[in-house]
């Protein structure tokens, strides 16, 4: 399985990274919202380098170009709320994408227990299509594997990319055991090695749903 740290080079998505992270910048919830947005961007622009091209001509005013156009069939989906200004990210750049949405959450047993839900999935045909999953915060990896199995219902993907902005270590072996070795790809742009006792990750940057669209009741 492949799998892409983008904290290992340098690049300027370490500064937006860096920005969604830090505590006096997350109180701009219109800046953090762009910062998930325009690191969905970045990766889109590098998971695009792995799709399927046919080469392609293009009649201009004063002759023919050659180039080469991804040809494969892409569908986005996200898993609700958080991931929305990431979806969105991909979506300036595979604007010609299909999309999908799963509403999945945890259910606290006790302080430190809980079981994941998914309650809602709203999505295309998906068989032989290159199914994006993203989401900004990969904590267990509990909510991808079930939001991919809930979106299995619609078809047998071609290939998967699991995409998220901030992943822990545990998640990354997790989602390593689960998905397909032969057709998925990792990519994300921090790995931290820590979570805590309510399976949050360290030092993470809290909850991005939170800090895109306000915190919610309960």
């Amino acid at each position: 399985m492949k799998i892409v740290d983008f904290s290992k080079e340098n690049s300027i998505m370490n500064s937006f990274v860096a920005e969604l992270r830090d505590v006096k910048i997350q109180k701009d919830s219109l800046r953090f919202r762009k910062n998930v947005e325009r690191i969905g961007e970045i990766i889109a622009y590098e998971l695009s380098k792995d799709l399927n091209y046919k080469p392609h001509e293009v009649q201009t005013p004063l002759g023919v170009s050659k180039t080469a156009l991804p040809q494969s069939n892409i569908v986005i989906s996200t898993i609700l709320r958080a991931g929305l200004a990431f979806h969105q990210g991909f979506l300036e750049y595979f604007d010609r994408a299909e999309n999908a949405f799963v509403s999945a959450y945890r259910k606290y047993i006790d302080e430190n227990n809980f079981d994941i839900h998914v309650e809602y999935i709203a999505s295309p045909i998906i068989q032989d299509k290159v199914l994006l999953i993203v989401d900004p915060m990969l904590a267990t990896g509990g909510s991808m594997e079930l939001s991919y199995k809930a979106l299995l219902t619609k078809g047998e993907p071609s290939h998967i990319h699991v995409v998220s902005i901030i992943s822990s270590r545990a998640a990354i072996e997790y989602i390593s055991k689960v998905f397909p070795k032969d057709k998925t790809t990792i990519w994300v742009a921090a790995i931290d090695e820590e979570l805590n006792d309510h399976a949050y990750i360290v030092p993470g940057l809290g909850d991005a749903g939170d800090l895109c669209y306000g915190e919610k009741e309960g």
